[in-house]
């Protein structure tokens, strides 16, 4: 089947490839069954050019893995490895999944990542395959994050494949698809870690100058590139953490495997959104210590940033590299301030008021366990949402004693000028939520009676509120595809702020984490 002309707006750029093969697998996609579209990602497709092709076409590049004009000419499963609840794993690398396309949107560079798609020889005796179930609580996940304001892959099509698939962690047989999601890069804090396992100080530093040239561009001048690049890398990822604490969301799985050197959010797997700010809140069933617990979680990526760091010293400055980490906890802290205040539609105060409202925020929820959507959604306005909330379910509780120092805040600072906000926010009764009892609901409709009604209205009303709401402080420089500039930071994220511990970030981390500078054993 010829490929429908593509618009101007279709910029392939397969440059992963430059690496050399010592960096992936060339492998051939599975062979499916059947192919039943379930869901294509038009504003995400537009992005990259792909949002024209009918579905004939779009299944047959996005689930038979045609190649794309002018693209890689063949899948590569790309080679990682990675710290898993903190053990060192030198066996991973794309067991079901692989590097499709690369294209240009704008300045920044996207990937075709698919999940899914067969076995690869990182299979570890996998059958390769993505439960039907798994890619629609990825779609939700990536939707939900992204109206959030959070920094994240994007779901760009789910195709059903008619095979049966038996998971010892869900009803089985169950139903199986094939995913491929669009984000900024698959380079791994694993992919530097393999090197520096392997000892490979050419292709570290190869690596290094690849994600400096593809990602960010703006470091080429850097005497100590490994130094700039972790100080980078970490600057991004704590502003994708601060969203993550804002929005009350828990990854789940923070192993260095599942994160990548742009730092969105992506690799998700038992997710949850957590109903209020209990800082033990776990998504994961087998995170039974809350290693990866909501609360924890700006400290388990700093481990892993140290990890980063721990592989770069192969090639760079192990001073200069612990430095270029000094600043992420206060960054994550002043990201999660911003993305708070744009959540509760506040006008701009500066970082000092954000950041005295994140604190008396985080400790009245957390002490209070009120609802972390309820309140965002009674208190959207400040000063314009007191008779509001008063008068909704919650009102007895806001007029409580406990409750006066977060109202006092609340009630100083203005409205947003976030246009119809208010109107789309409020036209319905109840916050437009994520939690996980609505997602089992959302995913028995489809199991039991084929039903994709409910998914397709939850998807359209978590657009509409990110519609309303707009893109948040973190994103919208990200979208362009500056990642970490300092032109960027925001107010004093430069400095670490007093009583960290008191504030919405985790505690400083414990002294447990600096053993994970050890170098992996061999």
């Amino acid at each position: 089947m010829p490929t429908p002309a593509l618009p101007p707006t279709y910029r392939p750029e397969p440059r992963h490839i430059e690496l050399g093969d010592a960096f992936y697998d060339v492998v051939a996609p599975a062979r499916f069954p059947a192919h039943t579209l379930r869901w294509r990602n038009q504003r995400a497709a537009a992005e990259v050019g792909l949002d024209l092709l009918d579905d004939d076409a779009w299944v047959d590049h996005l689930a038979r893995f045609r190649p794309l004009p002018h693209n890689l000419p063949l899948p590569l499963a790309l080679r990682y490895h990675g710290h898993q609840f903190r053990h060192y794993n030198p066996d991973l690398g794309d067991g079901r999944g692989f590097l499709y396309a690369q294209l240009r949107a704008g300045p920044r560079l996207l990937d075709l990542g698919t999940k899914g798609s067969g076995t690869t020889p990182w299979s570890r005796g996998g059958d390769g395959r993505l439960t039907l179930q798994g890619a629609v609580r990825e779609l939700l996940s990536a939707e939900m994050q992204e109206a959030l304001g959070v920094p994240v892959s994007r779901v760009l099509s789910v195709v059903e494949t008619g095979e049966a698939l038996e998971r010892h962690d869900e009803p089985s047989p169950t139903r199986a698809a094939v995913m491929v999601r669009l984000q900024h890069s698959h380079i791994r804090y694993g992919t530097f870690q393999r090197l520096a396992y392997l000892r490979d100080k050419v292709n570290l530093r190869a690596l290094v100058e690849h994600s400096v040239e593809l990602h960010f561009p703006a470091l080429a001048g850097e005497v100590d590139l490994p130094s700039a690049l972790l100080a980078a890398a970490a600057r991004a990822q704590a502003r994708t953490v601060g969203a993550w604490m804002a929005a009350g969301y828990v990854h789940g799985v923070l192993n260095t495997d599942n994160m990548n050197i742009t730092g969105e959010s992506f690799d998700f797997g038992p997710w949850r959104f957590a109903p209020d700010l209990d800082p033990d809140f776990t998504a994961a069933y087998f995170d039974q210590n809350g290693l990866y617990s909501y609360g924890r979680q700006p400290e388990a990526v700093h481990w892993n940033l140290q990890q980063l760091a721990m592989a770069l010293a192969q090639i760079g400055d192990p001073p200069a590299l612990g430095r270029a980490l000094e600043g992420y906890l206060a960054h994550t802290t002043a990201a999660m301030a911003a993305n708070l205040r744009w959540r509760l539609g506040l006008a701009p105060a500066g970082a000092a008021a954000d950041n005295d409202l994140l604190q008396v925020f985080t400790r009245v929820l957390r002490e209070s366990r009120l609802p972390l959507d309820r309140v965002c959604f009674d208190w959207f306005g400040g000063a314009a949402a007191t008779a509001r909330a008063l008068a909704g379910p919650l009102g007895a509780l806001y007029q409580r004693r406990w409750f006066a120092p977060l109202r006092a805040a609340l009630e100083a600072r203005g409205p947003n000028a976030q246009g119809s906000a208010p109107d789309v926010i409020f036209a319905e009764a109840q916050p437009c939520a994520m939690l996980i009892d609505e997602v089992r609901a959302l995913w028995a409709a489809i199991a039991e009676r084929d039903d994709w009604g409910p998914v397709t209205e939850k998807v359209a009303a978590v657009r509409r509120l990110g519609a309303a709401l707009g893109p948040g402080p973190l994103v919208a420089p990200w979208r362009e595809g500056r990642l970490w500039e300092e032109g960027l930071a925001l107010d004093g994220l430069g400095e670490e702020p007093k009583g960290r511990a008191e504030q919405g970030s985790a505690p400083p981390p414990p002294a447990a984490a600096a053993e994970g500078l050890a170098a992996p054993a061999r």
